[in-house]
């Protein structure tokens, strides 16, 4: 049962933060005015009753002794004259009531009783219909029965023009409610934003370090942090350039040897085993380096014309490349990681399809999609993400000719960056796969 309520209020609960500051901000602050107006409300209440008894039992007091001491022909002209505005007194029974057992009707019979000084019976009924009037009947001195009809006040009324000044203070307070949340939210939605936008391959500006003490601490905070990481990042690529640019020259010297010795089946395995990691090499030191790929310089391609001739390399060598659409016009990039990037496409596509097509979009946000398709075996969704990791590979034999050193598309994904685009794969409907790069 429990379960059941949790389910219900979490399902009203608002999702996002500043929903929820707004809400349990306006909440409080309604609350708490509503108090404030409901005890400003009673006390006026009990203040105005109080005075209406006040003047009840004093004023009746008088206007009793007088109309007792007047000689019966007099009484009717002074009737109006005695009379006020939550009462009046009537010559004669007056109405037929019934009797009256509210908090109120004995407040007003006990006031009625002291005024009048316990020398004249007296009982008090409510007149039926009207839940708001009352009557006292009470016997003068000669007999005569006298009526104090009586109609109690509520609260004095309320100005017309209170309800567009509490309309006014409501509208001030979801203002400020809503630039309080604005101003503890605004520092979070920037922080969460540079995070998202977080590449450490890229020189960002720095997220601001102003504002109050805590939101320029968390800044720099994640400026640093974010330091860090490329410092990090860095290091890591400069330790395997390092490495993949030293293993170079003692596989020169083994190859060297290997190929002065004589030709047995142990040598040109030998011979194979170091052609394997010469290729590892040199793909480590092309990753190490396309990570700097903010060296080349941007210049102004056509961009019709770059795929043409990029395919046109690929046909001359017998490969099946084509171009299945083209856009006209010329686009700001830096044309060798550019070509890099598609080539590293082709590749693939052609080592596991046989062939490739290149497709040019130009979008309306003015972002340009160059994507390289086949009909290969594709990559199972739930490894799309993994594949551009570096040395990530989908064929998991050893060798080298069909699964690669898992470093192609990891490349991609640097150069892309480099050149402020991004890399998407996805899987084709009918089989096979799609490699696009986004220029922007």
């Amino acid at each position: 049962m429990s379960l059941g309520v949790t389910s219900t209020v979490s399902w009203y609960w608002p999702s996002t933060l500043r929903a929820r500051l707004f809400l349990v901000l306006l909440l409080g602050l309604a609350i708490a005015y509503g108090l404030s107006f409901s005890v400003l409300f009673l006390e006026r209440y009990m203040s105005a009753k109080a005075v209406m008894l006040g003047t009840l039992e004093t004023d009746v007091a008088t206007s009793i002794a007088i109309l007792d001491r007047l000689p019966a022909s007099e009484r009717a002209g002074w009737l109006d004259r005695l009379s006020r505005g939550s009462y009046r007194f009537v010559l004669g029974p007056g109405l037929p009531g019934v009797p009256d057992l509210t908090t109120r009707g004995a407040e007003i019979a006990t006031k009625i009783e002291e005024a009048a000084g316990h020398r004249f019976p007296l009982h008090v009924e409510a007149i039926p219909g009207d839940d708001k009037r009352l009557q006292a009947h009470l016997t003068l001195s000669d007999g005569a029965p006298l009526t104090i009809d009586v109609t109690p006040r509520g609260v004095m009324p309320i100005a017309e023009w209170l309800p567009y000044v509490l309309a006014t203070q409501m509208a001030l307070l979801l203002l400020c409610v809503w630039f309080a949340v604005h101003q503890v939210i605004r520092p979070l939605s920037d922080l969460a934003a540079a995070a998202d936008a977080l590449d450490p391959n890229r020189k960002a500006a720095p997220l601001s370090e102003t504002g109050p003490r805590e939101v320029a601490h968390a800044a720099r905070a994640f400026n640093a942090m974010r330091d860090r990481i490329a410092h990090y990042l860095e290091e890591r690529v400069q330790i395997l350039a390092a490495i993949s640019h030293d293993l170079q020259t003692p596989i020169t010297r083994m190859r060297l040897r290997a190929d002065m010795a004589d030709e047995t089946p142990e040598r040109d395995k030998l011979v194979q085993d170091l052609r394997e990691i010469e290729r590892l090499v040199q793909d480590g030191i092309a990753y190490a380096r396309s990570a700097h790929g903010n060296v080349e310089k941007t210049s102004r391609i056509d961009l019709a014309s770059f795929i043409d001739s990029l395919a046109y390399d690929y046909q001359d060598t017998g490969k099946s490349v084509a171009v299945v659409s083209a856009v006209d016009g010329t686009i700001p990039v830096k044309p060798h990681a550019l070509r890099r990037i598609l080539s590293n496409f082709i590749d693939n596509a052609l080592k596991f399809a046989g062939a490739a097509e290149i497709s040019v979009e130009r979008r309306e946000n003015g972002e340009v999609a160059i994507t390289v398709l086949d009909r290969g075996p594709g990559i199972p969704d739930d490894m799309l993400e993994a594949a551009m990791q570096p040395f990530f590979r989908l064929e998991q034999s050893r060798n080298r000719e069909t699964g690669g050193t898992g470093l192609g598309l990891a490349i991609a994904q640097q150069l892309a960056g480099a050149i402020g685009g991004s890399v998407r794969l996805y899987n084709r409907a009918g089989g096979g796969l799609a490699a696009e790069v986004v220029i922007r």
